[in-house]
């Protein structure tokens, strides 16, 4: 037995990375695939806006160690609503080291949800990955 899950269960159970998505979809459908990523990063900076969500665009975050910052800022791509850090990719191939990355903003910026977009897809679906940081078990 398959379980399927419609589109309005999604948007209803994350409406606003269901929001972000449709804004990465837009750019796509008008760009295509195979243009650096700082392309796609504007387009979706202008999208995102229009659609009214509140962003940050590479905002600083810093480390903290042994109770003091470190003297290096790290910059997402993207902080939507102060609720979802989203890297923007233009890859042939999602690596383990992107995943990492956003998993390390999201920690860094305290935020539980993320989204990874690689525009360099022929269907951008398939290279949007979401992201839920969970407290590990001690």
């Amino acid at each position: 037995m398959s379980l399927r899950v419609s589109k309005k269960d999604q948007s209803q159970r994350d409406p606003l990375t269901y929001r972000i998505i449709g804004c990465a979809m837009a750019v796509h459908r008008f760009l295509g695939p195979g243009l650096l990523e700082s392309v796609y990063e504007e387009c979706l900076n202008g999208e995102l806006t229009r659609s009214g969500l509140h962003i940050a665009r590479q905002p600083a975050l810093s480390v903290e160690y042994d109770g003091r910052i470190i003297n290096r800022i790290f910059r997402p791509d993207f902080v939507v609503n102060r609720e979802v850090v989203v890297e923007v990719k233009s890859v042939v191939a999602l690596q383990p080291v992107h995943q990492a990355q956003l998993l390390t903003y999201m920690k860094l910026a305290g935020i539980k949800r993320g989204l990874i977009i690689n525009f360099n897809c022929e269907y951008l679906i398939r290279g949007v990955r979401r992201f839920i940081l969970t407290r590990q078990r001690a």
